[in-house]
């Protein structure tokens, strides 16, 4: 193909709608969004023209998705050569996804313990946007019948991971999500701000989450905190089960032994060293 065709095809692009690009144009820029990271994590650094012709569309096309992503902090410019690097958002998303890793991998042991000495459910949650979604789970021998939680999504306010969670947000990300309207699911699901911010400030406290048929009826549960190494809370540990069996005389060392629990996976993630 001669440069000349080359750059005919790359005139080429798929119609616009008249409310907007198209569906496919849009899916092309993210392709080409995309394939500008590879780019730049195989280069290292490069220029508008080498992305370009890697991408293999015009300088103007290159340039633009370049800008798109440096204003996201996906990419950066080193302003003296003029090249184009990978930014400090891919850093932190990357770092996202191995401490879920970290977790997952590090979790195992610490929850199969927990529930085989307590014969209950336990799970791991990390923050998903506003819920808390459950990304490791071991059963005792008492919940054989008990429900499946893995990779659910359950409410911040509603459950005593996702009240470990949000305790423990930074308090304007915190505050935002207790101005919303709060779903109720049952006579005790807690949904005024007021009541929720004292219950919150004793989860600090007390250094557990708590819920009682909060979620759904007949169920309980007690989270306690997981820091990374500089203290962050980056997920909760929690031990859930029937009401009959979670009962107030056995809620205290169930607390105790799930804070225990929480310190251990903590520790294996960095933290206190």
């Amino acid at each position: 193909m001669t440069r000349t065709q080359k750059q005919a095809e790359r005139t080429e692009e798929i119609p616009e709608k008249q409310n907007g690009r198209g569906a496919g144009s849009a899916v092309q820029s993210v392709d080409r969004a995309v394939s500008v990271l590879e780019i730049l994590a195989r280069l290292g650094e490069a220029g508008v023209t080498e992305i370009a012709d890697e991408l293999d569309v015009h300088k103007s096309t290159a340039f633009r998705l370049l800008g798109v992503l440096e204003n996201r902090g996906l990419v950066a410019q080193a302003k003296d050569r003029g090249k184009y690097y990978l930014g400090a958002a891919v850093l932190r998303l990357a770092g996202a996804a191995a401490v879920r890793l970290d977790i997952s991998q590090e979790g195992v042991p610490v929850c199969r313990e927990l529930a085989d000495e307590l014969g209950e459910t336990v799970n791991i949650a990390v923050l998903d946007d506003d819920a808390a979604v459950n990304i490791m789970q071991a059963r005792g021998t008492a919940s054989v019948t008990a429900q499946n939680w893995l990779g659910r999504r359950t409410p911040l306010h509603a459950t005593s991971s996702g009240k470990v969670l949000l305790a423990h947000m930074p308090p304007t990300l915190r505050e935002g999500l207790l101005a919303r309207t709060l779903p109720r699911f049952t006579d005790r699901t807690i949904t005024g701000p007021s009541a929720l911010r004292a219950e919150l400030e004793a989860v600090v406290e007390q250094g557990y989450g708590l819920t009682i048929e909060e979620l759904e009826l007949g169920l309980a549960a007690v989270a306690a905190p997981v820091r990374a190494h500089d203290g962050k809370v980056i997920a909760a540990i929690s031990v859930s089960g029937p009401v009959y069996r979670l009962n107030s005389d056995r809620l205290p060392e169930l607390a105790k032994r799930t804070v225990a629990a929480g310190a251990e996976l903590s520790r294996r993630m960095g933290y206190g060293f």
